[in-house]
């Protein structure tokens, strides 16, 4: 979440710019609806409606979105083998896998 740190122009906002980051984020991050954001930010003491929050995930969201979408790992074409060893009944048995 420090990666937005650097959010469009916040003045004229009622609350400051580290609530309505959380808030945003947390809207893209989890898929959550206003709702659960606004019950998210009730359990820490922060009283703010739903259409607050709306109006906030409508002027910042394309922001958020495209930092979560840059930070995400990229597939790629590089694959390890994993190889661990397991007994079962006593007979040795190799467990391979692919990781990406």
């Amino acid at each position: 979440m420090n990666n937005f740190a650097v959010l469009p122009r916040v003045k004229g906002f009622r609350f400051p710019r580290a609530i309505i980051s959380y808030a945003v984020w947390a809207y893209h991050r989890f898929n959550l609806s206003t709702a659960d954001v606004e019950d998210l930010l009730a359990e820490r003491g922060i009283t703010v409606s739903r259409e607050a929050i709306r109006l906030w995930v409508n002027h910042f969201g394309r922001h958020f979105a495209k930092c979560i979408r840059r930070d995400r790992p990229r597939p790629n074409d590089k694959w390890h083998m994993d190889e661990v060893v397991i007994t079962i009944r006593g007979k040795r048995h190799w467990l391979w896998r692919a990781i990406d």
